[in-house]
């Protein structure tokens, strides 16, 4: 084999390309590429009395909006091209209960799909003369626009039983329709389990049922033994579905079930049961009872966004379902490192929190520890690394950090180093909480900030540490550049 002799400039890239080998090697940082998931925020809630709410993006740019009313006496529909616009948006009426008989009371989690050309909304209903004979039922709609289309009703979907079922929710998986529901099995002392069985068509299951989830965890088991309101989505070839337990009061959270795309989620052993509520009450931010959850995307398709209700008060009179205050909020997913999905905490009313990631360590995000604030990587305990961009607390034009997991506490500088503080009405904690978003100084499309009463100075990290420091190097324009996220 014949050996090319090297010539002096191919010798100095050969030894470069080596050098930026080892230096990668040895971990030293490297640029960011924009992230997949850019920030995106919203302003909550998006409706109010609204319960056990369903978003659906369709491919006509509107996203459709439906949720059991607290009259619990029709199904309603709204439609805006942006998420943030339903909660304007015009509502129509596109179904009324029957004035008797089956269909004629307690019209619950009404959810609406598009499958093979047409509209379908599955929802629940008891009867005028047993309003607790609650059963599953379909309507089809046909025409482009669902708030204007002629439906018709399909009837009542057929389980193994004749009891007690509700909160149907359809999905695909590698090409097969299924069905998840809800439903109260005769023979246990329990008031409903997740069931998945195949669809024939959109109002018909055709292979035997299978039992996924039972409430047997105590936090599945306050106030009555519930697992209902199952809800889908996928990634990286995982079907997670979530699901509400307990009573819909603040106990009511949400626990998740895993299984591989490729499984068959017909086996109950393909799926397992988180041991502990991944979405729960938040004390901190006033919101109680989340659940009934769905998923829809952002307008650019970027980001999974949870869509739930809960309510701002904790004690309730009398029974829950007669408490008219459920509404209708959202907030982004996020994604952990092995693949599964963060839901954090229901953040506080108001605009949604973002995440920073360091444009340099892209791994790495912005977070408070013991009130330090840092960059650090596999944040699973979300809400640390979560802030809501406010205005300013020193003057307009200008903005201030605010801590998802503890409002009313901001990012501030102290002694050029940035803690997380409880903000105590001073001049001198609004000075320092308040920054100058700008530009990010290393890359356009990133997000810097510059200090309010320091001009020059701008948070950066420094071993991981954040501080408030003049820049000048391209190294400092790294450090002092995030991504909203």
């Amino acid at each position: 084999m014949r050996h090319k002799r090297l010539t002096a400039p191919r010798l100095l890239l050969a030894v470069l390309v080596a050098l930026a080998a080892c230096l990668v090697g040895t971990g030293a940082p490297a640029q960011a590429a924009v992230p997949d998931s850019p920030g995106v925020t919203y302003t909550n809630p998006i409706a109010e009395k609204r319960a056990d709410p369903h978003i659906f993006k369709h491919t006509d740019g509107y996203y459709y909006f439906t949720a059991t009313v607290p009259e619990y006496d029709r199904i309603v529909l709204r439609r805006a091209t942006t998420i943030q616009g339903l909660k304007s948006a015009p509502e129509t009426t596109i179904w009324t209960k029957h004035a008797s008989g089956v269909m004629g009371a307690h019209i619950w989690a009404p959810e609406i799909h598009f499958i093979d050309g047409k509209w379908y909304v599955y929802f629940a209903a008891g009867a005028t003369n047993d309003i607790w004979a609650i059963r599953m039922y379909v309507l089809e709609g046909t025409g482009a626009n669902p708030l204007t289309a002629a439906w018709t009703e399909k009837g009542q979907i057929k389980t193994q039983w004749e009891s007690f079922s509700l909160d149907a929710t359809t999905f695909v998986v590698n090409g097969v329709r299924y069905l998840a529901w809800a439903q109260r099995d005769p023979s246990v002392n329990n008031n409903t389990d997740v069931y998945l069985a195949k669809m024939a068509n959109p109002w018909t299951i055709t292979s035997t049922p299978v039992m996924l989830s039972r409430p047997t965890y105590s936090w599945e088991t306050v106030g009555f033994k519930v697992n209902e309101g199952p809800a889908v989505i996928q990634r990286g070839g995982k079907v997670f579905m979530t699901y509400s337990a307990s009573a819909t009061d603040s106990n009511y959270c949400l626990g998740m079930l895993t299984a591989s795309a490729s499984a068959d989620l017909l086996n109950q052993a393909s799926w397992s049961k988180s041991p502990t509520p991944v979405f729960a009450s938040s004390a901190a931010t006033s919101q109680y009872g989340p659940g009934h959850n769905s998923f829809t995307v952002s307008e650019d398709g970027k980001s999974d966004i949870l869509v739930y209700h809960d309510r701002d008060y904790k004690d309730i009179s009398g029974d829950p379902l007669n408490d008219p205050n459920r509404r209708t909020r959202v907030q982004k997913v996020y994604w952990n490192a092995d693949g599964t999905p963060n839901f954090g905490i229901p953040v506080a009313d108001g605009v949604t929190p973002q995440r920073f990631s360091s444009y340099n360590f892209p791994d790495r995000f912005i977070r408070h520890y013991d009130y330090r604030a840092r960059i650090e990587a596999n944040v699973t305990k979300l809400a640390d690394s979560q802030f809501r961009v406010v205005p300013g607390l020193a003057g307009s034009g200008t903005v201030s950090l605010e801590s998802a997991n503890f409002p009313g506490y901001y990012l501030r500088h102290k002694n050029f180093e940035v803690w997380l503080e409880k903000n105590d009405g001073s001049a001198q904690f609004a000075s320092d909480a308040t920054f100058h978003r700008r530009v990010g100084l290393a890359d356009s499309a990133g997000v810097s900030y510059e200090s309010y009463n320091y001009p020059g100075r701008y948070v950066r990290h420094w071993e991981y540490l954040l501080n408030v420091q003049a820049v000048s190097t391209s190294t400092d324009r790294a450090d002092a550049t995030f991504y909203a996220q």
